[in-house]
């Protein structure tokens, strides 16, 4: 789904009688906005997340947590744009993506989804789309008719570099909900809770979401290691005595065995984990690739329409271009030690 937009403006407005369309992808940030990270005594890093508009002076504003400069990954995470619930319509034309997986989850609306594999699908709450464009794939989303308010999160994962030229793949799962001392768990990815989804990963992987009911602390027991960050989407969260803002993502590093979550008047959270990603990346609008000649080269085939991409059928109407490159050179991006 969505990168951010080329413009770089700190925030949008969608005051109109009319939804705003969302008829754009673009980059994610080459010099993304300095943020301040919080650690506390507890191992808690909130990672504060910032408004980016997406599709122009009208657009629906996302909240980005990922990647910024002082954290990239949570394992291989790579991107995470929380947005709305926003009375909003996409429609994002053909764009391309290469060494990456697209997660796509969502509480709220119905999204059409085609792409250069042949897949057309829907995503719907509840249930992973999950899209592979490792050596490179292209695909389309456009809100249902019967879809007026979308809400939800679009992850990325970067593919290791064994296998990020992977062929086009997409795979659907709609996970069962288990249940944790009162609070609802629905694993999409990775196992937790006694629930392991059976969608392959490229690297060891989780990805859930958990909703508490108020008044609850559950104690999960994690992989040590994996570090993991937890989304906070409503409500009010406490993880490991660190207290979540809406928006806010905590990071915990490696080494925990359980991970304790508690509210008080409820909450929705998104919860995140992986092995520390250990290579360095270059990310630019759609791209994940190792080096800026690499994407200089996945852009000008993109422009030049060659195969690597393939042809999103279905859609009615034209592909988007690429935006400009940056003036200078796009720099790798890792974790710090």
């Amino acid at each position: 789904m969505l990168g951010s937009d080329p413009e770089r403006t700190s925030r949008a407005s969608c005051e109109s009688a009319e939804r705003p369309t969302i008829t754009g992808v673009s980059n994610v940030e080459a010099e993304p906005a300095e943020l301040t990270c919080t650690s506390t005594p507890g191992g808690v890093e909130v990672l504060g997340p910032r408004d980016v508009p997406l599709g122009g002076p009208r657009a629906m504003s996302v909240r980005r947590t990922l990647p910024q400069k002082q954290r990239s990954l949570i394992g291989a995470w790579c991107f995470c744009d929380h947005y709305g619930p926003d009375e909003v319509r996409m429609d994002v034309a053909p764009h391309p993506h290469t060494g990456l997986q697209t997660v796509s989850w969502l509480f709220t609306g119905e999204i059409e989804h085609r792409d250069s594999l042949g897949v057309h699908a829907f995503v719907r709450p509840g249930e992973l789309n999950l899209m592979t464009g490792g050596r490179g794939i292209a695909h389309s989303e456009v809100s249902t008719a019967s879809s007026t308010v979308l809400h939800g999160v679009q992850l990325w994962l970067a593919l290791p570099d064994a296998h990020r030229d992977a062929p086009r793949n997409f795979q659907h799962y709609a996970p069962p909900t288990v249940t944790v001392d009162g609070a609802s768990v629905r694993v999409f990815l990775g196992s937790l809770a006694g629930s392991t989804s059976p969608v392959p990963t490229f690297t060891p992987l989780l990805g859930a979401e958990i909703t508490l009911p108020a008044g609850a602390t559950i104690e999960l027991e994690v992989a040590r290691e994996f570090e993991h960050g937890v989304l906070l989407d409503t409500g009010d969260v406490t993880v490991e005595g660190t207290t979540l803002t809406a928006g806010d993502l905590g990071y915990t590093g490696t080494g925990r065995a359980t991970l304790t979550l508690s509210t008080r008047d409820g909450a929705r959270v998104v919860l995140l984990g992986g092995e520390p990603f250990g290579e360095e990346i270059v990310m630019w609008w759609n791209f994940v690739g190792r080096t800026h000649d690499e994407i200089v080269a996945y852009r000008d085939e993109w422009q030049a329409e060659t195969d690597r991409f393939g042809r999103v059928e279905g859609y009615g109407g034209t592909r988007l271009p690429a935006p400009p490159l940056p003036g200078g050179r796009l720099r790798p991006r890792g974790n710090p030690a």
